[in-house]
């Protein structure tokens, strides 16, 4: 199979000889109806009735009753880590092999990323490689906090990011949390809508966040989503997260330091127009995978299919290819002809603000790094792949 090959197959999908976009959202009536009801109604903010509805349509479609929506990704993270207690000089174990918003996050809580290797079969955070850096770099305090041997540096937090929404294998990560004293945050922004063993993704960990960004399953344009397994925890997220302002008829009262991360009505009634099409969505997007397996089979590229205990959103289609130089040939060829391919992330260990951060061993990380392609992933594509 020639790259011209790929090219064909992806406009043969999509019935198209313009430019193909990686991801792209698909907007109806109902989303035009939502959003206007928004500006008629004036409460365009972070006040109004989409807002709530919108948490209550992801807690219910995740089976998970504590969501708190805000303003993107990032800054779910953000304010989940800095719930648990990550701070100023604490580590954060995490992935090489993600988005930089993963590691900014940590970052910007004055703490600093610890990278781990991923695995084959999840592309995402390695049990093995994970138990096998504690055990040999870190150790329990007497009062049973993980602390990294060579720094003195106190772990807080892990973040297992669920890859091109790829569920990782939480049991494990679970397990080895706990033994260890760590609180896990999962970084389930990509893969809404993906089961692990059954259970959502991003109601497994210790809180969960989730991503509404325009190239993500469905969007509200920009926003984001935490989950968190009790009430009470939730609760006061959602106080922290809307600048701590205790409720009151006109006095503006705040208790402690806090964020404006509240995530705007417009916003919401967009992200609820698109939660109520998010089912068919999944299985749309299930399908194109299912059709690409059986077109890559027999070639030279590799499709990432999902991992046996999971059932994947398949955000984003990849490959993976024989060589860096096998893989450079395919993005420029596909790119050069107006169907839009990416490599995978650059790891975050090679980009100069995270050079100096402790890591492991990450062979497995480099190796899929110079070989990854995505491919158009849209599920709005006319072929019938059924």
């Amino acid at each position: 199979m020639i790259p011209n090959d790929v090219v064909n197959c992806v406009r043969d999908i999509y019935e198209s000889n313009d430019f193909i976009s990686l991801h792209e959202p698909t907007f109806g009536s109902t989303e035009e109806e939502y959003v206007l009801n928004t500006v008629r109604s004036t409460f365009v903010s972070s006040v109004g009735q989409y807002v709530e509805q919108f948490e209550q349509g992801v807690a219910d479609y995740v089976k998970h009753n504590n969501a708190v929506a805000v303003v993107n990704g990032t800054a779910a993270l953000h304010a989940a880590l800095h719930y648990i207690g990550v701070g100023f000089g604490d580590l954060v174990i995490t992935q090489a092999f993600t988005f930089v918003a993963t590691c900014n996050a940590i970052k910007q809580l004055g703490a600093e990323p610890v990278f781990v290797d991923i695995n084959h079969e999840s592309l995402s955070l390695c049990p093995q490689a994970l138990a096998n850096f504690l055990e040999e770099q870190c150790q329990l305090s007497e009062q049973g906090i993980c602390v990294h041997k060579a720094s003195g540096k106190a772990i807080k937090a892990m973040v297992p990011m669920h890859t091109f929404g790829h569920p990782a294998k939480m049991d494990e990560i679970q397990t080895i949390s706990q033994k260890w004293g760590i609180k896990v945050v999962e970084d389930a922004a990509e893969s809404l809508g993906s089961l692990y063993n059954g259970k959502h993704t991003g109601t497994l960990g210790d809180h969960g966040i989730i991503s509404f960004n325009g190239n993500k399953i469905i969007t509200c344009g920009a926003g984001g989503i935490i989950l968190s397994k009790h009430l009470a925890a939730a609760n006061a997220i959602k106080h922290l997260t809307t600048t701590a302002k205790k409720p009151h008829s006109w006095e503006f009262e705040h208790d402690q330091v806090a964020f404006n991360y509240r995530m705007p009505n417009l916003n919401a009634a967009l992200g609820c127009a698109q939660l109520e099409k998010l089912s068919h969505i999944v299985e749309q997007k299930r399908a194109l995978a299912k059709f690409y397996h059986r077109f890559f089979s027999d070639s030279e590229y590799q499709f990432v299919c999902e991992p046996k205990y999971a059932q994947s959103n398949y955000w984003l289609n990849a490959l993976v290819c024989q060589s860096e130089k096998h893989r450079n040939e395919l993005l420029e060829f596909t790119n050069s002809k107006q169907v839009m391919t990416r490599p995978a992330w650059r790891l975050m260990h090679t980009l100069p603000m995270y050079s100096e951060c402790i890591r492991g061993d990450l062979s497995t990380s480099v190796f899929y790094q110079s070989r990854i392609v995505n491919i158009p992933s849209s599920y709005n594509y006319k072929l019938k792949v059924i």
